[in-house]
């Protein structure tokens, strides 16, 4: 796949920022935080996505002969400034939590250590990719988890919004657990399944709908699945649909995978009424498809009164996150590097979720050693170091008497952010979008179920070392001293 030139899909301030930086301070190395306040959907947790497509900006970040034209054009950058974005590099270091990986609320996602200049242009494109990305992925993993193991197909190109929301939306609704999508681009781009059956107009272009249903069972012999509700679904198309299987398996071709699909309707009542009609019929392995506006809500409750269905499929409510539309996901200093350190920076605000944690962070994620489930995420500043050989004592950092001590031999930890670029150069492979995909099945299932669930989920305790959170409140109290 070609790389596109996305270095001017920026916010217009990034640009008049850095000519400032540029006439100011702009050989001043900073860490910047992109991270997320609020999981997504009401979910209990998000799914980080988006990291292949953010290391081919970085890649390709360069200012064309065009692009300098166009910005000269302006009237508000001088010469000087133009010449050296003409010359244009990213030289930084760029620290990222791998896709598929579970997140939560105010973990840096990516970690951007690089001239300040730099590290504002790279901002917007930057939330922008993984914010999309993210939010879809998370979607789908809620969608797969009410599917219950049952196969979820991506099927909503043509409600996203626009090509590159459907394409890539698609790709990360794969990584959060579809199974497949019916998008074909995205399937040549990122190698990942291709599915789909056919359209209400094929049926009603031929003379009745058993004559459909042959043609298309000749042509597609390999797994002929039957969309059955153009006319009537219980009097017409499930027993012309039974008659085509029939004639199949007279003439010994019936294949392994067939079936039918409901596109409309009450899908309990007729996948229950179409289960027993196939059944009767001697095609108890027969699947059954539904599609028609689906959400994890609809599929729970679906699930919950017994539907007979084997596949979903979902469009609208999934490629375009319909309940939960932003993924909210910001992007902010943390870190200033002067005289040898990291001087820390703080963000203030009356609203308390949005005051920032300061300094140049790294992230442990916590497990419990018998099950393998995430206990909480620890925050620290980059120089801790923590290990499994001593007790760990984890504490809210809003309702700082909540405390837990972990004792050796209890709990593993890991690093979450792991290099990805360094001096400008990258230092990490990306997966394949499908190796990605068994990764996030894997990472989904070091949560609770009590975590997972679709309403009111357990929240995973996010902390703070003491020294990070010691930081922190010495910075709120400098701030506030004059007050």
């Amino acid at each position: 796949m070609a790389c596109q030139n996305l270095t001017l899909l920026t916010d217009f301030y990034e640009l008049t920022m850095m000519q400032g930086y540029f006439k100011n301070h702009k050989e001043e190395v900073v860490v910047f935080d992109a991270f997320y306040r609020e999981n997504p959907s009401q979910s209990g947790y998000a799914v980080c996505c988006g990291l292949e497509q953010v290391i081919q900006y970085i890649k390709n970040l360069h200012f064309t002969k065009e692009d300098i034209i166009y910005l000269a054009g302006l009237k508000i950058f001088d010469e000087t400034f133009l010449q050296y974005l003409s010359e244009f590099k990213f030289t930084g270091d760029i620290y990222a939590i791998p896709e598929g990986t579970v997140v939560f609320p105010m973990e840096p996602l990516v970690k951007v250590v690089a001239p300040i200049m730099e590290a504002q242009l790279v901002e917007t494109a930057i939330l922008n990719i993984i914010n999309h990305q993210s939010l879809i992925a998370t979607k789908a993993s809620r969608v797969c988890y009410a599917a219950r193991g049952e196969a979820v197909m991506e099927f909503g190109l043509r409600r996203a919004q626009g090509p590159d929301a459907g394409t890539y939306g698609a790709r990360a609704a794969v990584i959060g657990g579809c199974a497949g999508t019916s998008n074909v681009l995205c399937g040549q781009m990122f190698k990942v399944p291709v599915l789909g059956t056919h359209a209400h107009s094929w049926i009603m272009s031929f003379e009745d709908e058993l004559t459909a249903f042959r043609i298309y069972a000749k042509m597609y012999p390999e797994n002929p699945t039957l969309l059955v509700d153009t006319y009537d679904t219980l009097r017409s198309g499930i027993p012309n649909a039974i008659t085509v299987f029939a004639e199949l398996r007279e003439e010994g071709i019936l294949p392994k995978k067939y079936g039918i699909r409901l596109d409309s309707g009450d899908l309990s009542y007729l996948s229950k009424k179409a289960r027993k009609m196939l059944d009767e019929a001697g095609f108890t392995d027969a699947g059954i498809t539904a599609s028609s506006d689906l959400d994890e809500y609809l599929i729970d409750s679906l699930k919950t009164q017994g539907a007979k269905v084997n596949s979903w499929g979902v469009g609208t409510n999934l490629i375009t996150s319909k309940d939960c539309p932003a993924f909210g996901g910001v992007y902010k200093l943390a870190a200033v590097y002067s005289g040898g350190t990291y001087i820390p920076k703080i963000k203030l605000s009356d609203n308390p979720w949005k005051i920032t944690n300061p300094g140049n962070k790294k992230i442990y994620r916590v497990y419990e050693k018998e099950s393998k489930k995430i206990k909480a995420d620890l925050i620290t500043l980059e120089e801790e170091v923590f290990s499994e050989d001593q007790t760990l004592v984890l504490f809210d950092p809003v309702a700082t008497w909540k405390r837990t001590k972990l004792r050796p031999g209890t709990y593993e930890l890991r690093e979450l952010l792991v290099p990805v670029f360094k001096k400008g150069e990258c230092v990490y492979e990306s997966p394949t979008t499908m190796e990605i995909r068994s990764y996030c099945l894997g990472e989904l299932d070091t949560m609770w179920d009590e975590t997972r669930r679709l309403v009111n989920p357990h929240e995973v305790y996010i902390d703070l070392s003491q020294k990070l959170y010691d930081m922190k409140q010495a910075l709120i109290a400098e701030a506030n001293k004059d007050k």
